[in-house]
């Protein structure tokens, strides 16, 4: 039993990481099956730069759309915003509002760097778009020190139908992947350092130690767990409250439940403050004494000296 204990802790504590790797294995598996099953190069010089980059960039901006739509930053920043701008930007602070939404952003953008890393390490999608080129300035390149027919068979290059020799014709092929899989590692490393600068800037700013920062992380976690539980039983209660009272005919019980400006204040982004001990807008919510203070003095957003976190 404790060896699972153990198990189970190390599991929840590297879940960001266990998540990741689990979406890099389900991206290659998805660029494998589209590799084999579904992408034919048609092999027309009218058609394989397009063809090509649908296939390359099309799942990337699907995967971009879903990470945004699944974001629960993104939608607590925009619930609301239509009728109360002020909401998205307190007081007008547009820097808070645009680092908030950069946040949105480069947690969308995980699957679809992934999704061009192992496309490009591949290197089938690139090889048929490229081959379809007809610019004046990249074909001479490609087709550098090789015959004048390499210029009106490139595009059947991929497919191996060209008229070229199997020697030139193979040359082409691995010119065309070592271009893909060297931009594939381009995006693997510019990701990492853009990440690396990123994170070390944050801890840099940050006004809490490390222990507590982690400390706060994990009461985050646990929140939004509780929360999730506590919403569910909670639901449940006041829909067989209500259901009772339609189907017996009587007055319904009394049911303590949190009004509008409740829920609105507790939905907001929440921004660390060493005046504050608190570590969500939950918790400042419940601790406040005046729990009808205004929001919009409190701005949720604020850079400089503020941390935000969900």
């Amino acid at each position: 039993m404790d060896s699972f204990k153990v198990v189970l802790r190390i599991l929840t504590d590297q879940k960001a990481t266990i998540g990741y790797g689990f979406m890099a294995i389900l991206t290659i598996g998805g660029e494998r099956m589209f590799s084999m099953v579904s992408f034919k190069c048609p092999c027309n010089r009218d058609q394989n730069f397009a063809y090509g980059l649908t296939f390359l960039l099309g799942p990337a901006v699907v995967l971009l759309l879903i990470g945004l739509f699944v974001s629960n930053r993104l939608w607590r920043l925009y619930t609301g915003c239509c009728l109360n701008p002020m909401k998205l930007c307190p007081r007008g602070n547009c820097m808070g509002c645009c680092a908030a939404l950069m946040k949105v952003v480069a947690g969308a953008c995980v699957a679809p760097i992934m999704w061009l890393c192992v496309a490009l390490l591949n290197g089938t999608f690139y090889e048929c778009a490229v081959s379809g080129l007809d610019d004046n300035l990249v074909v001479p390149l490609l087709c550098k020190n090789k015959t004048r027919l390499c210029r009106e068979e490139l595009a059947r290059v991929p497919c191996q139908r060209s008229k070229l020799p199997a020697d030139e014709n193979m040359e082409l092929l691995l010119m065309f992947r070592a271009q893909s899989q060297i931009l594939g590692w381009a995006i693997i490393i510019i990701a990492a350092v853009v990440g690396l600068i990123g994170t070390c800037y944050r801890n840099c700013r940050s006004q809490v130690s490390y222990l507590q920062l982690m400390f706060w992380k994990r009461y985050m976690d646990k929140e939004r767990e509780k929360f999730d539980v506590y919403a569910s039983e909670y639901a449940t209660k006041l829909a067989e409250r209500n259901l009772k009272s339609f189907f017996e005919n009587h007055e319904p019980e009394a049911f303590p439940f949190p009004n509008h400006r409740a829920w609105e204040q507790v939905s907001s982004l929440y921004t660390f403050q060493h005046s504050e001990q608190y570590y969500s807008t939950l918790q400042r919510y419940v601790d406040c004494a005046d729990r009808d203070y205004d929001p919009e003095k409190r701005p949720v957003l604020e850079m400089g000296r503020h941390i935000e976190m969900m």
